[in-house]
């Protein structure tokens, strides 16, 4: 494994079980336990019904990108070398939403509503990001 120069995740005891998820390039999100409702970035409490029951449930890693925008400069030093690249939501087939990279596809060829799939970057031994790639 190369030597990993960007800025990581910080893991919390929050967090833990997302990261632990994807290290085993699964992708984990919380649902509450009282009305079903996914919900991503990880919290204590739904944004639903307010209940503080919640699983972590692995899904699909199957979506569409909601929206992105095209980096023309870095917005961090160590992403210097990248730029023109892209930061999408993807929306999840599950409803949730996350922030990531598209893979393989240059920054020209993303739109929305296009159907991707999480792939999984093992950039540490302690760190698997998950990012994203087009279905063809």
């Amino acid at each position: 494994m190369t030597t990993y120069n960007k800025p990581l995740p910080r893991i919390t005891s929050l967090t833990k079980e997302f990261w632990e998820g994807c290290k085993r390039h699964e992708l984990l999100i919380q649902r509450c336990k009282d009305c079903g409702t996914y919900r991503h970035y990880p919290r204590p409490m739904c944004p639903n019904c307010g209940s503080w029951n919640a699983e972590w449930a692995k899904v699909s890693g199957r979506g569409k990108v909601y929206t992105y925008i095209v980096a023309v400069q870095p917005f961090h030093p160590a992403f210097s070398g990248d730029v023109p690249y892209a930061v999408a939501i993807v929306e999840l087939e599950e409803g949730v939403r996350m922030v990531s990279n598209i893979m393989d596809c240059g920054p020209d060829d993303i739109y929305i509503g296009m159907p991707v799939e999480v792939v999984y970057d093992d950039v540490t031994e302690e760190v698997t990001l998950p990012k994203f790639k087009k279905v063809t």
